[in-house]
């Protein structure tokens, strides 16, 4: 194989780790930003003010979108290196799995968001229970991030 091939199918593990983050986040931005939405809409009905700490809920998913693109530029640099070109399978799999984890950590990260909201809305008590709950399964995404970057090679 071309050393073109390989730094491409390198970068590919990159994109790959950036683009399946990426789904992840949105979809647990969705499922909070549903959850968001009903809790809004009870309060409005009660004639009660609506928490704007629900947002909170509703963004904490997108953070594994910036730490995937630590991670997919790490790869790039990494790929373009004409010294580690026979390291493409480590980069195009490992990114792919790195973002399937991150991708994990969103999704349930949106779920627990959702279960804050809602309980937020309806009690308006809890709040940072309901977070720090939301950074333990940011913890699993950040994990992902520290430990891909450990196993890359070292830049010749």
């Amino acid at each position: 194989m071309d050393a073109q091939t390989m730094e491409a199918l390198g970068r590919l593990g990159g994109i790959a780790a950036l683009s399946i983050a990426a789904v992840g986040s949105a979809i647990g931005s969705g499922t909070a930003g549903l959850a968001a939405v009903g809790a809004w809409k009870r309060a409005f009905l009660q004639d009660r003010p609506a928490s704007f700490l629900l947002v909170i809920f509703v963004g904490a998913p997108l953070s594994q979108i910036i730490y995937s693109m630590i991670l997919m530029n790490s790869i790039a640099d990494l790929a373009a290196n004409p010294d580690l070109a026979g390291q493409w399978p480590l980069f195009l799999w490992g990114g792919a799995l790195a973002g399937i984890g991150m991708a994990a950590s969103a999704i349930l990260q949106g779920k627990a968001g959702a279960a804050g909201a809602d309980s937020l809305g309806e009690t308006g008590k809890g709040f940072g229970l309901y977070l720090m709950t939301i950074g333990m399964v940011e913890t699993v995404a950040l994990f992902v991030l520290v430990f891909s970057l450990g196993v890359l090679p070292a830049a010749g």
